[in-house]
């Protein structure tokens, strides 16, 4: 018979006392590991959630008032392939579902000028920071001229506003040099 030594036991007393806690939720990941998560953080997460989904809704219906036609787009980037591939469907386990809305950006917004139409991307955004690889997809699609612009939706300090940046002007020839580079 194999002995244990002193870290592994440790650790398995740590998940058990957590699998008996009721400060915590355990479960298994894909892999088969035991996950543990406080159920407060559980709770955050779900209300940060809730408030994007709710703020997405407030851009759309934004965007629809200043006279642009919005879909949501269900399309992604693959960076290593370079080209549009359709977004991967997350399955939901709780709800026995799949959610569709996974493409970046979150919209495509088209309004008819004189001759033509003009496309742009939208990504929703409560605090207006976008990660580096959403950066780089937003870079892919000017240089593939997908969309004219890529504007990101920010809350704004007055209370119910929304302001959007253009992804150009924001990090435009920041980001260029550091891909040239």
């Amino acid at each position: 018979m194999e002995t244990i030594s002193k870290d592994s036991k440790k650790r398995v007393m740590e998940y058990i006392q957590k699998v008996n806690s009721d400060e915590y939720e355990t479960s298994l990941d894909e892999k088969a590991n035991l996950v543990s998560k406080k159920k407060s953080n559980i709770q955050k997460g779900k209300h940060a959630r809730a408030a994007g989904s709710r703020f997405e809704l407030k851009v759309r219906k934004n965007l629809e008032e200043e006279g642009w036609t919005v879909d949501k787009w269900t399309n992604n980037v693959d960076l290593e392939e370079k080209k549009i591939v359709p977004a991967k469907r997350k399955y939901n386990p709780f709800k026995k579902i799949l959610v569709v809305g996974t493409g970046f950006p979150d919209f495509i917004a088209f309004k008819k000028t004189k001759n033509s139409y003009n496309i742009i991307g939208v990504e929703s955004k409560m605090n207006g920071i976008i990660s580096k690889t959403e950066k780089e997809k937003c870079l892919w699609y000017l240089q593939n001229k997908i969309f004219s612009k890529v504007l990101i939706a920010k809350k704004s300090e007055k209370r119910g506003k929304i302001e959007y940046d253009d992804f150009s002007k924001k990090y435009g020839k920041r980001i260029l040099k550091s891909y040239e580079e």
